[in-house]
């Protein structure tokens, strides 16, 4: 079955910069999107960014564009998120999501939809101290 694990979160000073990670397994991920959301105490759940595995397209929220970058690595099925000037409010547990009918369409109204995505980790404490 469709694994996706993830990995790197933490506690970070304001300024700072984390690398979380996705590990997945269980099938071909060639025509996913593969999606990182956050979710904040008492805030819905929201995508930062994504990636067409196939092409490498990218989406990126406007709250962390220049900050944030998603990168996929096909050798080791895994899909990074590097996080640079960390905010406070960046505080979250951050999630990968990954979905067929995302990756197929890219469609950005698929794309930042939470509801969209089939498959979930089981998500990555993200704390920013200020």
């Amino acid at each position: 079955q469709v694994q996706l694990v993830e990995s790197g979160g933490g506690l970070v000073q304001a300024g700072g910069s984390l690398r979380l990670s996705c590990a997945a397994s269980g099938r071909t991920f060639s025509n996913y999107a593969m999606g990182w959301f956050r979710q904040a105490p008492g805030k819905e759940r929201e995508c930062v960014a994504a990636i067409q595995w196939s092409t490498s397209s990218t989406y990126y929220a406007e709250s962390v564009k220049g900050r944030f970058t998603i990168s996929r690595d096909n050798a080791k099925n895994t899909v990074y998120l590097q996080m640079n000037s960390l905010k406070p409010e960046d505080t979250a547990v951050y999630y990968c999501a990954a979905d067929l009918l995302v990756g197929s369409t890219w469609s950005v109204t698929l794309i930042r939809n939470r509801y969209a995505y089939t498959y979930w980790g089981q998500g990555t404490q993200v704390t920013v101290s200020s």
